[in-house]
């Protein structure tokens, strides 16, 4: 059972097409509540993608608005929302020489400056995906797909973030890591009451393993439904 208030309000959210003759996303209106992990499903080019960047403000909205914990988002607010919702794209980019580098980017930020990096912290989550010590010292570029989403992963959990907007997480991981995956993302969720999840996946068994609900995309629409038990 979630919470009465909402983390993330999305209020009649839209974003028209460049040519200005169809929507993107079209009067989406949901709210995501503290304790809640949600699936979002639907086929490729149906918006998913698109509204995930539209909820953390990396898409201009054309329509609507959006609230965190009640009140709406304004330029000042911005930074601190971010820190708190963090969204994982499915290509992540690293750009730095090694993979603890790249963990360690993210300390240098403003928004993240009172926050340290925590060598042990990290090492826990790597070894709950199946890697070690040794993996820190790789440079990305000689990762697979799989370990780049592994390295973005453990990057965005380890800030403690409250919301995480996660974009098919496990898409290039192989079936064990992928399980690993899932099961490191439901107990840190679980790990505090006023966390939430909204993940992307194409695979409708995963929703279900994941999620308490699916909300189905088509066209930029939205609609929400149990996960399938098939």
């Amino acid at each position: 059972m979630h919470q009465d208030q909402p983390l993330l309000e999305l209020r009649h959210l839209g974003r028209r097409h460049p040519d200005a003759q169809r929507w993107l996303l079209h009067d989406i209106s949901l709210a995501i509540h503290p304790g809640q992990r949600i699936a979002l499903v639907g086929p490729s080019g149906s918006g998913k993608t698109l509204l995930l960047r539209a909820m953390v403000l990396l898409d201009p909205l054309d329509a609507g608005e959006l609230l965190w914990r009640g009140k709406t988002l304004q330029h000042d607010s911005i930074p601190l929302f971010r820190r708190q919702a963090i969204y994982l794209q499915q290509r992540p980019s690293l750009q730095n020489d090694t993979v603890e580098a790249a963990l360690r980017e993210p300390f240098t930020l403003k928004a993240h400056r009172t926050s340290h990096f925590d060598s042990q912290r990290v090492l826990h989550l790597l070894n709950a995906l199946g890697r070690d010590a040794d993996f820190l010292q790789k440079h990305p570029r000689d990762l697979s797909g799989g370990e780049r989403q592994i390295t973005a992963l453990v990057r965005a959990i380890q800030l403690a973030p409250t919301l995480l907007l996660l974009d098919e997480p496990t898409a290039s991981l192989d079936a064990p890591t992928a399980a690993a995956a899932e099961c490191l993302l439901t107990n840190w969720a679980q790990e505090a009451p006023d966390r939430a999840i909204v993940w992307v996946t194409h695979d409708s068994a995963q929703a279900h393993r994941v999620a308490q609900e699916a909300i189905t995309m088509h066209a930029g629409s939205i609609r929400t439904d149990p996960p399938s038990d098939t």
